[in-house]
């Protein structure tokens, strides 16, 4: 038994080894960046552009744009409570009361344990 066991076993190292060889040992790993968030045009709320890149907020800033963020929601509560655990890690919040995630990817991919998205 266990001299069939080393068989399997050196012929498994064996053939990975010739499929390294074969591939003239390389390790080819494909990396793609993310383009740099760009805010686009006019937003109507009261802010200046500034704060809505990601890491362009100070911490004290977060309860002003959390505000302007919830304030068409009917789950206001909720919505301040996470948006503002989001802004203190992302030191950014989306411009408007809706959407918009797209200018800041913490903000945006930040998930639940569900998958679903952590930040309103």
């Amino acid at each position: 038994m266990a001299t069939k066991l080393s068989v399997l076993v050196l012929s498994l190292v064996s053939t990975m080894l010739l499929l390294v060889v074969e591939n003239h040992g390389e390790i080819i790993v494909a990396t793609t960046e993310a383009p740099a968030p760009q805010p686009a045009g006019n937003y109507t709320n009261n802010f200046p552009m500034h704060g809505i890149t990601e890491g362009s907020l100070q911490p004290q800033e977060c309860g002003g744009r959390c505000t302007e963020r919830c304030s068409n929601t009917q789950y206001r509560k909720p919505c301040m409570f996470f948006c503002q655990k989001c802004c203190a890690k992302c030191l950014c919040v989306p411009p408007g009361t809706y959407g918009n995630k797209q200018v800041c990817p913490c903000y945006n991919n930040w998930k639940t344990k569900r998958g679903g998205p952590k930040c309103p």
